[in-house]
């Protein structure tokens, strides 16, 4: 199969959850690294990449609403974690030589740059990484979301999205063993199944703007780069399953 990347240009959502690594809190510089390699490998492909990071290893806002704190500030906390996380991977981007910026849908001018469409399109072109933080800026919409929202402003070919095994299954495989992996499914599978790849809102917006997701495990080593050629493991959400 051709070397060629599959797409120009893409976004590539991680959990926070993703950046813990070994620990049960925080980050893990190991694993901040490794996935700072991950897409330096594939930048070096002459692919254009902005990232989406979620704030689950320090602060989520549906937990913090449930032990009682107003769900819209217990959000805002969340958001700020999606900074702290969006700061620690533009240094570990920085020391592979790639140059990033950090876009904030809350303006914090001291921090990154504030969100501008056109500014980061004009970083991308120009052959910088480019991670939005703070989600959608609003309480209520998580970063799934934001992530399907940012890669339809960006027109990107397809939105990655980085999860803790090698695509979708009919259930959680660490839990039940038998459960079964597709390689194709429809936006319509995903939500009428209730698969919980993404909530159903990013699912809607990534479907009604045509965007492809492509599930797949950013921990095996060299699988961004083999999914980019189409290669590997992982499974396509769109509108056609042929």
């Amino acid at each position: 199969m051709s070397a060629a990347p599959t797409y120009r240009r893409v976004l590539i959502k991680l959990s926070g959850e993703g950046l813990m690594g070994e620990r049960e809190y925080g980050l893990d510089p190991k694993m901040l690294a490794a996935i700072a390699r991950e897409i330096s490998t594939v930048h070096a492909m002459g692919v254009e990449v902005c990232i989406v990071i979620g704030g689950g290893n320090i602060f989520r806002g549906v937990a913090g609403a449930a032990s009682g704190m107003e769900r819209a500030s217990a959000d805002y906390m969340g958001m700020l974690a999606t900074v702290i996380n969006s700061l620690a991977l533009q240094s570990a981007l920085e020391k592979t030589g790639l140059h990033t910026r950090v876009l904030s849908a809350i303006p914090m001018t001291t921090v990154c740059e504030p969100y501008i469409r056109r500014r980061a399109v004009r970083h991308m072109e120009k052959g910088r990484i480019v991670i939005f933080a703070a989600g959608t800026g609003n309480p209520f919409f998580t970063t799934d979301t934001a992530a399907a929202l940012r890669a339809a402003e960006m027109g990107v070919g397809a939105m990655m999205k980085a999860t803790q095994v090698d695509g979708v299954y009919s259930a959680d495989p660490l839990k039940h063993p038998d459960a079964e992996r597709y390689d194709r499914l429809t936006y319509m599978d995903v939500l009428s199944r209730d698969l919980q790849v993404m909530d159903a809102s990013a699912i809607s917006l990534a479907r009604e703007n045509r965007i492809p997701i492509v599930v797949f495990d950013l921990h095996r080593a060299g699988s961004l780069a083999e999914v980019m050629r189409g290669e590997g493991t992982f499974t396509i959400i769109s509108d056609d399953k042929e």
